[in-house]
């Protein structure tokens, strides 16, 4: 006897598919439209193929701020991981102190990004803000606004205050996941407390850190607001990372084309960066698990 499928099901899942066409697909195929032609107003295109994209290559202009955005983004990777990993040990790991700490490093997170870059604004600046006022008084000269490596610190500083909380929380759960069991026969084994960590603690860590990285990285790449709020990109193009120069090319400019071919080309640099970071970690795991 023949077995009959009912398909029927698919349609609980049609009001989504619907949801994610119109809110993703098609306006990624609007991009792609607009970065193969050219518009001189009115609603008025023609077809200039790949000129914009031959165009954007050739700029000095995208490869500098490609150079930056890597380099925050290592940047911080090298910065908050290990930070995290640290917090991440030194909180308790029950009792009500573990909770008070959970919620302690929740806070930074929920706090908006505007507002982040506003408070950093604040804070970083000489006659009221409080880091400025007391690094003036040390007689350290500091200038976020006018100086780009004052800029830079204050931007990788405040990126490290408000995500640091997120790798310590995922490596937290991560090191609550281990069995009591692994603890108990290091102790039986006296092992010191780096043979704990790099033999049980970092090996049960390996899959949320690699969650930590990939999400760290794509969201580091993706930065705006906090530093178009606490810089605007300056001082001159310091920290005009490749969404601010997008923006300015889009916004500023009302380059819709080139914008259209620049926004491409940087989802394409981000979809490869990470495919790469997450076959490496991957290889590095399968490696390891057969040893």
């Amino acid at each position: 006897m023949e077995k009959t499928v009912n398909q029927r099901a698919w349609l609980l899942v049609l009001p989504v598919l619907v949801l994610v066409a119109f809110s993703s697909i098609i306006p990624m195929m609007t991009v792609v439209n607009y970065s193969f032609q050219d518009s001189f107003g009115e609603n008025i295109f023609f077809w200039v193929g790949l000129e914009w994209y031959q165009e954007l290559l050739r700029s000095e202009r995208l490869w500098d701020a490609l150079g930056r955005q890597l380099l925050f983004s290592f940047t911080i990777l090298m910065i908050e991981i290990p930070l995290g990993i640290l917090v991440a040990l030194s909180m308790p790991k029950k009792g009500i102190s573990a909770s008070i700490c959970l919620v302690l490093m929740s806070l930074p997170l929920l706090i908006p990004y505007n507002v982040v870059g506003t408070i950093w604004q604040v804070f970083g600046r000489a006659d009221i803000g409080l880091l400025g006022r007391v690094l003036s008084d040390l007689g350290i000269s500091y200038n976020y606004s006018q100086n780009a490596f004052d800029a830079w610190v204050t931007v990788i500083i405040m990126d490290v205050w408000h995500w640091t909380s997120l790798v310590a929380l995922l490596a937290y759960a991560g090191l609550r996941s281990i069995p009591k069991a692994y603890y108990q026969a290091a102790m039986i084994d006296q092992a010191s407390r780096w043979s704990v960590f790099r033999y049980i603690e970092l090996p049960k860590m390996r899959g949320v850190l690699m969650i930590a990285i990939l999400l760290r990285f794509m969201d580091s790449f993706m930065i705006y607001t906090e530093p178009f709020v606490l810089t605007g990109g300056g001082p001159g193009n310091a920290t005009t990372f490749l969404s601010i120069d997008l923006v300015k090319m889009a916004l500023g400019q009302f380059d819709l084309g080139p914008a259209a071919a620049f926004s491409l080309m940087y989802f394409l640099v981000i979809l490869l960066i990470s495919y790469v970071f997450y076959t490496v970690m991957i290889t590095i795991d399968k490696d390891e698990a057969k040893q």
